[in-house]
């Protein structure tokens, strides 16, 4: 899959530890920036959803 398009965090740092967002033929599709063959894919309801998540600090009990 070509490397077009991706974008990632303005909170992200010179390093490689980024998460990146694109939208690809109706999906959201996110990866490591890192490990680019590994790619999520989501409907936009299902990232909104998870954005929403992450934003109400729900998944910290995780780290």
């Amino acid at each position: 899959m070509p490397d077009i398009n991706w974008q990632k965090s303005s909170f992200s740092g010179s390093g490689g530890d980024c998460v990146e967002v694109r939208s690809m033929n109706g999906l959201v599709e996110l990866r490591e920036s890192d490990d680019g063959e590994l790619i999520l894919h989501a409907t936009s309801a299902a990232f909104a959803d998870l954005l929403r998540i992450i934003k109400a600090d729900a998944l910290d009990h995780y780290a």
